[in-house]
């Protein structure tokens, strides 16, 4: 297979194809992918249904093993498209533990972390 990056899967719908175009896309684009739902009564305060998950924000985890759990994110990975809360892991056979990754849309903003200026202007623009 091809795996150069190519912008035509959009007017495919075949899951292979999509798949393909998510894991080839270059960094710029994958980071569209890490988009997270608001909580309701941010998607009142600011008009907007979801934002990137970022460093430090507030998440609660809806769907998996870990659902209806609470905590802060330590580390966005972009390239697996992963997103690792604190508190989160996986205890592997001999004990040890090991960060667990979650996918951005089993994820719920809770508190988004405001310490970019810029991400707050464009919140209020969006108003």
């Amino acid at each position: 297979m091809k795996k150069e990056f190519s912008t035509k899967w959009k007017s495919s719908t075949k899951v292979r194809k999509q798949r393909k175009y998510a894991y080839n896309a270059p960094l710029h684009i994958k980071g569209k992918f890490l988009g997270a739902h608001l909580s309701q009564d941010l998607i009142k305060k600011y008009g907007k249904r979801s934002l990137r998950v970022r460093k430090e924000d507030k998440v609660k985890i809806m769907k998996g093993q870990f659902h209806g759990k609470i905590g802060k994110v330590s580390r966005v990975d972009l390239k697996k498209t992963k997103v690792f809360v604190e508190n989160i892991e996986l205890i592997k056979k001999d004990g040890s533990k090991i960060p667990y990754g979650i996918h951005p849309s089993n994820l719920m903003i809770i508190e988004p972390n405001f310490s970019d200026k810029l991400r707050v202007k464009r919140l209020e623009a969006k108003k």
